[in-house]
């Protein structure tokens, strides 16, 4: 038998960590917040042919406090901006962050003053997903690797600096929204 400890059948060993990260990743619920046309796509992808369910994701939230994943699709206008600002901050903690196409992420081929050149600048964001509009394949893909990402993420006093360098940048995000609501 040697020196190795027999361990008996039906024992998992695994850390707080671990199953935390589990678990998180296994109860995304994402808030609705469509704005042009990759909110097709993003629809599309909860459907029966690409059946966002297998992942645990397939109700959509309306109420932000139900929710710890906004996807952002589509562009951000300077009216809109704060209202997205708003719905992130009702979110609990933890709360992620994925830009959906290119409009979302970079402002796309509206280089103009009505749209946010990148949602970056009203919230902070976890994952980008390129595309005009991106498949629904590429959405579940970027899912996916946020999934990794959240389950292998720390907990505790790591955890706390995570939220501590969003409101960093949520700090840095508002001196950009003046008095009538709107993005300078």
């Amino acid at each position: 038998m040697g020196l190795e400890e027999k361990l008996p059948s039906g024992v998992l060993l695994t850390t707080v960590e671990g199953v935390a990260g589990y678990m998180r990743k296994a109860s995304l619920w994402p808030a609705t917040f469509g704005l042009a046309c990759c909110a097709i796509e993003m629809m599309t992808s909860g459907g029966p042919k690409y059946d966002l369910a297998r992942f645990g994701m397939e109700v959509f939230r309306a109420s932000p406090r139900q929710a710890d994943l906004m996807i952002v699709a589509g562009r951000v206008s300077q009216k809109m901006a704060p209202v997205l600002r708003q719905i992130y901050d009702q979110m609990p903690e933890p709360k992620w962050v994925l830009a959906m196409g290119v409009c979302a992420s970079s402002g796309g081929m509206f280089n103009n003053y009505a749209i946010v050149q990148g949602v970056d600048h009203v919230v902070p964001v976890d994952m980008y997903l390129p595309g005009c509009p991106p498949r629904p394949e590429m959405l579940i893909d970027a899912i996916l690797k946020l999934h990794d990402q959240i389950q292998h993420g720390k907990l505790g006093s790591n955890e706390a600096a995570v939220v501590e360098e969003r409101e960093n940048v949520a700090l840095r995000a508002l001196p950009l929204i003046d008095q009538r609501g709107l993005l300078r």
